[in-house]
């Protein structure tokens, strides 16, 4: 059965860093397009950066230059590295496996920042 792991978040400053991982079992990872998407309190779900199984990488305008997604198939893990965070970054993280129109997300990781 898939499973994704996310871990890394937890409370950092305005300004500062954090590196999210959610690593993946029970799936051929390499077939499938990894991405981030997050949560705030009372919002939907956004998308946050994908990468592909081909390396293609997207990210949403709000975090385009901040952010870096990044993929390491030997750990099966994909992360996220979060630079020069805002209060507004605070959310719950989530990790999805994509293939086809087959989903599996992960239970997710609290980031909060603080101004």
């Amino acid at each position: 059965q898939a499973q994704l792991v996310e871990s890394g978040g937890g409370l950092v400053q305005s300004g500062g860093s954090l590196r999210l991982s959610c690593e993946a079992s029970g799936l051929t990872f390499s077939s499938y397009a990894m991405g981030w998407f997050r949560q705030a309190p009372g919002k939907e779900r956004d998308f946050v950066a994908s990468i592909n199984v081909g390396g293609k990488i997207e990210y949403s305008d709000s975090v385009k230059g901040r952010f870096t997604i990044s993929r390491d198939g030997a750990k099966k893990t994909v992360y996220l590295q979060m630079n020069s965070v805002k209060p507004d970054d605070t959310a719950t993280y989530y990790c999805r496996a994509n293939i086809l129109s087959r989903n599996y997300w992960g239970k997710g990781t609290l980031v909060t920042v603080s101004s």
